[in-house]
């Protein structure tokens, strides 16, 4: 492979907020300026939740004013209704993400809407983000299994998929929220959507539970998708679905897609100082499945 992948760097919202505790806003800065500086291009900074419900997300508009707008970064937010749309796009936001679940009890658990109301909420930020010139990145959570209701039909997963671009997302990103995909579901599904829809419009979030989050990175590949999401240090998980432990580590994800003659753009040594920076301000270690390999080879 020669193509170009889109590394977008999930540690600072998916990865922090699943802590136990929470980083100042002064670390929570110094963390995305480490990935910066790295060469990752595209970062979810934070989440414009109720601090009550996520407290590790809180003063995340000050921390967007305070990154501010840089040229050739894409810095996002997940935004759960149109006030957090509003609240993200005076913060300076210009990429914002809308979650819906692939299943009725997900959705009740994750923000007590039903699959309906979900569905109307992020049609409406999609529309109005759309309307004023934002982009609007459409997740499908537990997108191949749910914790409380089994394996999700690929084709309802389809279906939504379709709705969501039909309505103007500028992204369609399928996400295996507890890490209970396999490879062969991935490229299934993948493939599918590649076919129904452009591929440039598609992206990956992967868990890596089941030590399966390099292998459904492999299979999406295979299938035409060229942008993933990954947290460094393989930090993350969904506070709100039991087993989603770890995101897929973005140090093994860049070694991946290297090794088979992809570029991302992200230099290693300076990623795994970042690793090291967040290790330190957490006061345990981190790391992705290779990070003992990286730390003594990377050049």
């Amino acid at each position: 492979m020669s193509d170009s992948i889109i590394i977008n760097e999930v540690g600072p919202r998916d990865g922090l907020q699943s802590q136990d505790g929470s980083l100042s806003l002064e670390q929570r800065f110094a963390f995305v300026e480490a990935i910066l500086a790295a060469g990752v291009r595209h970062v979810e900074m934070g989440s414009f939740v109720s601090p009550k419900a996520v407290p590790q997300m809180a003063g995340t508009g000050d921390l967007a004013q305070r990154l501010g707008r840089r040229a050739g970064v894409e810095l996002s937010a997940l935004v759960p209704n149109m006030k957090g749309y509003e609240l993200a796009r005076d913060a300076g936001i210009e990429t914002m993400a809308v979650v819906v679940s692939a299943t009725e009890t997900m959705n009740q658990k994750n923000i007590n809407l039903s699959m309906d109301e979900t569905m109307d909420v992020a049609r409406a930020v999609i529309e109005r983000g759309s309307a004023e010139g934002r982009r609007v990145q459409a997740y499908l959570a537990v997108a191949f299994e749910c914790p409380f209701e089994g394996a999700v039909d690929p084709g309802y997963v389809r279906a939504l998929a379709a709705q969501l671009l039909d309505a103007g997302a500028s992204e369609l990103v399928i996400a295996d929220t507890i890490g209970a995909a396999n490879p062969a579901q991935v490229k299934q599904l993948m493939t599918a959507l590649a076919k129904e829809h452009e591929s440039q419009s598609l992206a990956c979030h992967f868990h890596d539970t089941r030590a399966l989050g390099l292998a459904n990175i492999y299979a999406a590949l295979e299938s035409g998708v060229r942008r993933f999401d990954s947290s460094i240090g393989g930090l993350g998980g969904c506070p709100f679905a039991p087993g989603a432990k770890g995101n897929v580590a973005t140090e093994d994800v860049v070694m991946l897609c290297e090794q088979m003659g992809c570029e991302t753009g992200v230099a290693m040594p300076a990623l795994l100082q970042a690793v090291e920076l967040v290790s330190e301000m957490l006061g345990r270690p981190q790391g992705g499945r290779a990070h003992y390999w990286l730390s003594r080879n990377a050049a």
